[in-house]
């Protein structure tokens, strides 16, 4: 890649994905996937409807934190009206088409309310005076109906983004880019509320006597720095099988790499924050969900993750020279995908498994199925449109983009 020279923008042809290629294939091997894990799912785990339900749970908020991940990047490039991501946005966009499919994948966490959620039991509110204060709020019409709000929001943003880019490809100029710039900025805060809600609901309820005021951004941290991590793997991979090659370059991957490299400080920051807070407030109510995993192989998981998901990758990531070399970029970003999974499964499984660490058959075929329906309707997206946006007009801006 030249940079600094003249450029040659990429033609519609040059960045559409040709016919027979094999990345056309994955849609339909991911929904074949998804569809086989998830009838798996739900046929062994009729024995253990709890198990099922939590391994399940796992599985679909670790996706749909790469899907609003994915969202967070494409809002976040226009609000900051950033130039060196035009080229890898695209991928970003189609990342966020699963979010409206996510609300059919939410229907088994509806079926599976009683056996995730203590608070949806009259019996157990009904002797409960903290479940009684909280009843405002967490009764099961609101649940539902707030679910169907954050839904609507998410994919109203993602439509919204995603085909107005769609639109500039046919239409270009620089119209389109300033009514996206202009709608990212509430499209921040809808987010925002949105996706700190959510998190409340579905992963600090299933502990309804604890909370915590940091959960959302916690939640929003692990999305954040995993989608990197998803997005440089995509390119790494699509440049592989011949997809985007020197137009996605080293620079770009580099930007990527530092984001990944700064935002696991961030999920850390977040992390020991919240733990240092209730520490010293020392307040019961507040104890609780820390003292739920000491004292059994939950500690040691818990440990696992300071080290997995900021010592190790800290020190790995701060070098220049990994971020700049592909194969050591991959495996940052792979174990950081791989320790996102630990972190929401360190989340989630304890509420069930109390005594420690049970991996079951389930937590496998349930990652399989959500993931499948997640990228083949996320592959899907990549068919329907070019690679990169073809007429974005920081486009040029972006193919010669340097880190200096």
């Amino acid at each position: 890649m030249a940079h600094g020279h003249a450029i040659t923008l990429p033609t519609t042809e040059e960045v559409t994905l040709p016919a027979g290629h094999s990345w056309g294939k994955l849609p339909m091997v991911g929904l074949v996937l998804g569809v086989l894990g998830l009838g798996a799912t739900f046929a062994l785990g009729q024995s253990e409807l709890p198990q099922l339900y939590h391994s399940y749970l796992v599985a679909f908020l670790y996706f749909l934190s790469l899907g609003l991940g994915a969202l967070f990047f494409v809002i976040v490039q226009f609000a900051a009206k950033a130039g060196w991501s035009v080229v890898v946005r695209r991928t970003a966009e189609s990342m966020t088409a699963p979010l409206p499919v996510m609300l059919l994948l939410f229907i088994p966490i509806v079926l599976g309310m009683h056996d995730l959620y203590h608070w949806t039991h009259e019996d157990v509110v009904a002797g409960d005076a903290i479940l009684q204060w909280k009843e405002p709020y967490l009764n099961q019409g609101f649940f539902l109906a707030r679910a169907l709000i954050y839904f609507g929001v998410w994919a109203g943003l993602s439509m919204f983004f995603r085909r107005t880019s769609r639109r500039q490809d046919t239409e270009g100029g620089v119209d389109l880019t300033r009514l996206m710039q202009k709608v990212a900025g509430p499209a921040v805060a809808l987010f925002a509320f949105s996706l700190t809600f959510a998190a409340l609901d579905w992963g600090m309820s299933l502990d309804p006597h604890w909370y915590s005021t940091m959960w959302g951004v916690y939640y929003f941290a692990g999305a954040w720095v995993s989608f990197n991590a998803l997005l440089a793997v995509l390119h790494l991979l699509m440049e592989k099988q011949g997809l985007l090659r020197g137009i996605v370059h080293m620079e770009h991957y580099h930007d990527l790499g530092k984001l990944i490299f700064a935002f696991t400080v961030f999920w850390t920051y977040i992390a020991f924050s919240q733990y240092f807070l209730i520490w010293y407030a020392n307040i019961p109510e507040e104890t609780m969900w820390y003292a739920h995993r000491a004292g059994s192989s939950w500690e040691t998981m818990g440990i696992g993750l300071m080290l997995g998901h900021f010592g190790l990758p800290f020190l790995f990531l701060i070098q220049r020279k990994v971020k700049r070399n592909r194969g050591t970029l991959m495996l940052g970003a792979l174990w950081m995908l791989v320790m996102h999974y630990v972190d929401i499964y360190f989340i989630v499984m304890p509420s069930y498994h109390t005594s420690g660490i049970h991996f079951s058959l389930l937590d496998v075929t349930a990652f399989v199925g959500v993931g499948g329906i997640f990228f083949g309707v996320a592959t899907w997206a990549m068919k329907k449109a070019p690679l990169i946006p073809v007429k974005d007009p920081r486009l040029p801006a972006s193919i010669s983009f340097e880190n200096f």
